[in-house]
């Protein structure tokens, strides 16, 4: 089998794996969008997955953003960031990318704030939170989620579109917590009404645990290894 085929028949395994989990779920498959973790994958093999119907991209390294864009700019396909950000690399970032999933931190929002005020352009941004309690994670403390929002909710650059984490490194069930609470922020957050802020969007879960995480309402998988084989 040649390592395009491998790809392909991957996606589709992936993709019975999401069906599998709306289903027992309750939840249409078309509820949860499968996005692409491309951390070190060539561009050749991401052209694979994108032409197969794939068009949801995200990179964890900044510095793989502009050459795989460029490489790939003949396809039409939308382009997240899901790596721990710094600010000055935010300039490197912002034009190749439509969504920022790991704002945590107001330096950051503000950078970002003021880089697309002079680009009069907007982003959408997901806020990243450390459900697990893990210090070798990044994101905020739960409890300190909705006054960061009410905070950056003001910056009128960012789109506030949702939550983000990084569940346990653990068996699936014993991850489903860490999990379960994403969801129960963002419904808390949601009942606030606040202005300019969505909660549509849950990133959660990865190869290992996309099934909870389906089953607890994601709207984004992150898979990686299970598509292009391990690193």
């Amino acid at each position: 089998m040649s390592d395009a085929d491998r790809i392909r028949e991957n996606i589709s395994a992936v993709r019975a794996r999401m069906a599998k989990a709306c289903e027992r779920s309750g939840r249409e498959v078309d509820s949860v969008r499968l996005l692409l973790a491309t951390k070190t994958v060539e561009p050749e093999r991401i052209r694979v997955a994108i032409e197969a119907g794939e068009t949801l991209v995200a990179e964890n390294r900044v510095q793989e953003v502009k050459p795989k864009f460029e490489a790939l700019e003949d396809l039409n396909y939308e382009r997240h960031f899901i790596g721990h950000l710094q600010s000055n690399k935010i300039n490197a970032l912002v034009p190749y990318v439509s969504c920022l999933q790991t704002l945590d931190r107001m330096s950051l929002a503000r950078k970002l704030q003021t880089r697309l005020e002079r680009e009069g352009e907007t982003r959408e941004v997901l806020i990243q939170v450390n459900t697990s309690g893990e210090e070798s994670k990044f994101g905020l403390d739960p409890e300190d989620v909705e006054p960061f929002i009410r905070t950056i909710a003001s910056l009128d650059r960012l789109e506030i579109r949702g939550l983000m984490t990084i569940g346990l490194n653990a068996e699936p069930e014993i991850a489903r917590p860490s999990l379960a609470g994403l969801r129960q922020i963002a419904d808390r957050i949601r009942e606030l009404n606040l202005d300019r802020v969505e909660m549509r969007e849950l990133s959660m879960g990865m190869t290992g645990d996309l099934e909870v995480a389906i089953e607890e309402g994601s709207t984004i998988v992150r898979v990686g290894s299970a598509i292009f084989g391990a690193r």
